[in-house]
């Protein structure tokens, strides 16, 4: 190539062209990160990034809102991600808070994890989160496997951390039948999730939410196609192996002490027709546990009353927020 520049259209040299074209390239190199720090600084109150465990777990989470408003942090049910709480977080931040969520480990957009998939280091990644984000007086809202994580994280957070907690169609006390559990489902109903989900996981993650999580399989229900999806979607997602591990996580993880420990108030809501986490060994039994539960029970709600009865359940989650 000759040392003199070869003038194109516009005055740009092929030299000019050639340095643009090495600077896109070297620039689609770069981790991804690089490009979501540059990303949150020109948004400002809207984030989303990863904060990296002990283990070197990425855990993507979103943050949005004001830095210096009451943080509320979400914790998703399984196999889904935070994008299950986005009728929440717009709602709240509209509202003035700040809103966060975050995928657990193995889950969404987080590394899919091969170990460290139950409850223990679970609530070590939402510690590490919090501690990242140094949250103060902190509202954690957990649904289903997400309120498990609610309560192990709570009942060994730092002093300061937390200041208030919601189960919302929780796992916990503990879902599978045990001597000191005899209200509890039998193991065989897990073990029949673990050979659905190994037969064909996408199928079984169509059968769910078409069926008895969002309560579309009970006569005169009309299934949403767009809901059935976006679970679906969500599933897919996360890493096979996490998503098995967890349906151990979920319903053989004994709770009965951690909630014991919380001293914060709790709000427990549950839907008295849920399907996947049975009402009676569940939210009352949590409520009773808890030095400063409060149970609140809705009628003929489903699992996933979050999205299905969401105008109803942001209502009352902030009520509890502002009391």
């Amino acid at each position: 190539m000759p040392d003199n520049p070869i003038p194109t259209r516009g005055g740009i040299t092929r030299r000019d062209t050639l340095i643009a074209a090495g600077t896109a390239v070297a620039a689609a190199m770069l981790p991804f990160e690089t490009f979501a720090t540059e990303q949150t600084a020109k948004q400002g109150d809207f984030i989303m990034s990863y904060v990296k465990t002990a283990d070197g777990t990425e855990i993507f989470y979103k943050d949005w809102g004001p830095r210096d408003a009451q943080a509320i942090v979400f914790h998703h049910g399984w196999p889904l991600s935070s994008d299950d709480w986005d009728s929440q977080m717009v709602f709240f931040l509209d509202k003035g808070f700040r809103v966060i969520a975050h995928d657990r480990r193995g889950h969404g957009r987080s590394t899919q994890t091969f170990t460290g998939n139950e409850m223990d280091t679970y609530a070590a990644d939402v510690e590490t989160l919090t501690d990242a984000l140094d949250l103060k007086g902190a509202i954690h809202v957990g649904h289903s496997t997400g309120g498990g994580e609610v309560a192990r994280y709570v009942a060994r957070a730092k002093p300061g951390r937390v200041g208030k907690a919601v189960l919302i169609g929780a796992v916990p006390p503990i879902m599978v039948r045990t001597e000191a559990n005899p209200g509890g489902l039998p193991i065989e109903v897990f073990d029949g999730f673990r050979a659905a989900f190994l037969a064909n996981r996408a199928q079984f993650f169509r059968d769910v939410p078409s069926g008895p999580f969002y309560g579309y399989n009970r006569p005169g229900a009309t299934p949403s196609p767009g809901v059935i999806e976006n679970w679906w979607r969500q599933g897919m997602m996360g890493g096979a192996k996490a998503h098995y591990d967890c349906i151990k996580a979920f319903s053989e993880t004994d709770f009965t002490e951690d909630l014991k420990t919380i001293t914060v108030p709790v709000l427990v809501m549950h839907g008295d027709d849920d399907q996947i986490v049975p009402y009676a060994d569940s939210g009352p039994l949590s409520a009773k546990l808890l030095k400063n539960g409060t149970l609140k029970t809705y009628a003929g709600f489903d699992h996933g009353m979050c999205t299905t009865h969401a105008d109803v359940i942001n209502a009352d989650l902030l009520a509890f927020f502002r009391s």
